[in-house]
């Protein structure tokens, strides 16, 4: 499931394969954009805020796309067969050597690069932001911390809290704080919710596997996220799924009732 780390892995590899290189085609299919040629174009790199990525390009250009719960871009040497099926190519780029190919993009747009900042103001702060500092903190817990009536679960998915966490850290969150996700945030520690909501993206923004347990053992990666079959991998109880949010944001909620007392929805 994408989330900050996908978006920060997928920058970097779009990094590795386009940055400072002209295309050799540059087709956007959408159909606001199917007009656009980008051929030509120098891609200057990428940068992401959260869940949302922006690739720039010469002359003051960047395109602003989002993963949302499906999409991915998929780097290859140029030429090689992809692996999606080609209906659902949103962006197709091409160098001398390398081929990118982003499928089942969302909310794509091209902007001025002077004007990104616009389309991603209502966010909270990024928890990759590579200047995070004591202030970007700060304001995390100040808007953690806003509605202290609010469930933590889906306060932590709210993207205008904290840029970058989706349902699996949500679930993990949650697990080493020791609470439910239906606890009020005013009953958490939001203090160490933002330092560990920091830290996990942090740690898995390079790795593929994602880890929050610090055993890279496949199945011993997650405490309790997925693992209603398995069982917590700290204390072995049954793990439960439950659905938290309503309407488009409904989302399953893992967690492990032995190790996070509190309100199950």
């Amino acid at each position: 499931m994408p989330e900050g780390d996908t978006v920060y892995q997928a920058a970097a590899r779009l990094a590795s394969a386009l940055t400072d290189r002209v295309l050799t085609t540059g087709e956007l299919r959408h159909p606001r954009l199917s007009t656009v040629d980008l051929k030509g174009r120098t891609v200057l790199g990428p940068r992401t805020v959260g869940k949302h990525l922006f690739l720039r390009f010469d002359r003051d250009l960047s395109l602003h796309s989002h993963l949302g719960l499906d999409g991915t871009w998929q780097v290859q040497p140029r030429g090689a067969r992809w692996r999606r099926p080609a209906h659902q190519a949103r962006a197709v780029f091409t160098t001398d050597e390398h081929q990118a190919v982003g499928f089942l993009l969302h909310e794509m747009a091209l902007v001025p690069t002077a004007e990104e900042s616009r389309l991603v103001a209502h966010l909270g702060p990024d928890l990759l932001d590579p200047a995070w500092d004591d202030a970007h903190a700060a304001e995390a817990l100040a808007r953690l911390t806003a509605e202290p009536g609010r469930e933590i679960g889906l306060a932590l998915l709210d993207q205008r809290v904290m840029a970058g966490i989706g349902n699996v850290f949500k679930a993990e969150i949650c697990h080493l704080l020791g609470v439910s996700p239906w606890t009020p945030v005013s009953d958490v520690d939001s203090e160490r919710a933002v330092q560990l909501s920091r830290d996990l993206l942090e740690r898995n923004k390079m790795t593929p596997d994602r880890c929050t347990t610090g055993d890279p053992r496949r199945d011993r990666r997650l405490w309790v996220y997925g693992r209603t079959r398995s069982g917590c991998l700290r204390c072995g109880s049954r793990v439960v799924a439950g659905t938290q949010g309503s309407g488009v944001r409904e989302r399953v909620a893992y967690f492990c009732p032995k190790c996070q007392p509190g309100p199950t929805g």
